[in-house]
């Protein structure tokens, strides 16, 4: 190997066994950094949904895949609705869930440790009607009021739904007596085919619009919504709910469905978290929410979901951020592995900087003594022959043999260019001593 290579190799290992200290401090708080931030998501969540064909139901689906890019499996488990979802939340069977405006009905305790990911989106209350039912209660076959009811078969969904809830809120207002209605508690797929079939008059759902049993009844023959003339009223009575209005020929501009504006009412959607779920799911989940629920839909403009309004659980920081600044800068231009490592790490590391700055000030120092040691523990014994030369026990001869191997040793020392000078001073020293021996010698 030439010398020149040997040297340099030699003058970095120098430099990395001095540094070695440092360079060992600062692997050990980065690996403590890295495990106490965690930044690294789980490969596996679960997201608990609803009923088959629902709007959670295809929403699940969305974020399923959504997450699936990022290399995160979502389990989708499929419910009665928000009430159990909600239910799921709170006993941590669950990380995530979508949970409707108005069911919560957790003890206070139970809350705690649950958080919101914004409101996504309303769900009508969707009050369908066979037109040949009505006609037993009005003459233009049409229903605008709850207390039109009395006497109907009326399916208003399971427990779990929250659903039963809701419309027991608005049965109580409307001084409904529980008897004056025939309630039937059908999951929403047999509750429909009942419903197409005669077996009942109405069928409730709270359901966004992109529900496809929502999409085949609004245009199913025979079929009716019901206009709720008072949904200013139900909105100021109930802080949980929104009046909406479904514009005319919405459905279907060339049929013209519906053939009015139809008055709705409407609570809030929220997607909600477990506290322990992982900063970065819940900042994935607030993303792709931004691209499933900003669009404009029937009952929203453009934008205006997700939003931090009508959420009945504190909101969390991801989804903070997230609906006022959007996508993180660095997530726009890096892939999200490395951005989301440098957003969490950035701050540790400014501090880990400021601590090792300091401590790296030694380095050069003790650089300099570990070349400057290969020179200068030689003088120890130069020194040592130098004070023996008068003692007339030893030959001039013998110090001379010992004076000849310490400049051997001496001579197969390598230092850098930069400290050349003081290896050039040991030899001159030692040709010094080796002259005061010849001339000392007898």
């Amino acid at each position: 190997m030439p010398k020149t290579i040997r040297y340099t190799l030699l003058s970095i290992r120098d430099m990395i066994t001095s540094a070695g200290p440092f360079l060992l401090l600062a692997v050990a708080l980065l690996t403590l950094t890295y495990w106490w931030l965690d930044p690294t998501p789980p490969k596996h969540v679960t997201l608990a949904t609803g009923p088959g064909q629902s709007a959670y139901d295809e929403f699940g689906k969305r974020y399923a895949k959504a997450m699936a890019a990022y290399g995160i499996e979502v389990q989708l488990l499929p419910s009665e609705g928000s009430s159990q979802n909600l239910e799921w939340l709170a006993a941590g069977k669950t990380d995530l869930g979508f949970v409707q405006g108005g069911t919560n009905a957790l003890p206070a305790n139970d809350n705690e440790g649950l958080l919101s990911l914004g409101s996504l989106f309303v769900e009508p209350v969707w009050l369908f009607y066979r037109t040949e039912a009505a006609q037993k209660v009005t003459k233009d076959s049409t229903l605008n009021g709850l207390t039109q009811l009395k006497g109907l078969r009326v399916n208003v969904g399971t427990e779990g739904s929250g659903v039963p809830s809701l419309m027991g809120k608005l049965f109580d207002v409307n001084r409904i007596d529980a008897g004056a209605i025939t309630l039937s508690r059908l999951e929403q797929t047999p509750a429909t085919v009942a419903f197409l079939n005669g077996e009942l008059d109405a069928l409730v759902f709270a359901s966004a619009p992109e529900s496809p049993m929502v999409q085949m009844l609004l245009q199913t023959p025979g079929v009716k919504l019901m206009d709720f003339a008072q949904s200013e009223a139900y909105s100021r009575r109930f802080a949980f709910l929104t009046p909406v209005t479904l514009p005319r020929g919405v459905v279907d501009l060339a049929s013209d469905v519906p053939a009015q504006d139809v008055r709705l009412v409407a609570p809030t959607t929220t997607l909600m978290a477990r506290e322990g779920v992982h900063p970065a799911v819940l900042q994935l989940f607030s993303q792709a929410s931004l691209e499933f629920h900003s669009p404009a839909g029937w009952f929203n403009r453009a934008h205006e979901f997700p939003n931090a309004a009508n959420t009945e659980f504190p909101l969390s920081r991801e989804a903070e951020r997230t609906i006022r600044d959007g996508v993180p800068l660095m997530q726009r231009y890096l892939p999200f592995s490395y951005a989301n490592l440098m957003e969490r790490m950035w701050l540790a590391l400014g501090i880990i900087i400021a601590v090792l700055l300091p401590l790296s000030r030694i380095v050069p120092p003790l650089y300099e003594f570990r070349i400057r040691s290969r020179v200068f523990r030689w003088y120890g014994q130069l020194r040592d022959i130098e004070n023996r030369a008068g003692n007339s026990a030893e030959s001039a001869q013998e110090l001379a043999d010992e004076l000849n191997r310490l400049e051997t040793r001496v001579g197969k020392i390598i230092v850098p260019l930069s400290y050349a000078d003081e290896l050039y001073a040991l030899r001159n020293h030692i040709e010094l001593v080796r002259k005061k021996l010849l001339t000392s010698a007898p």
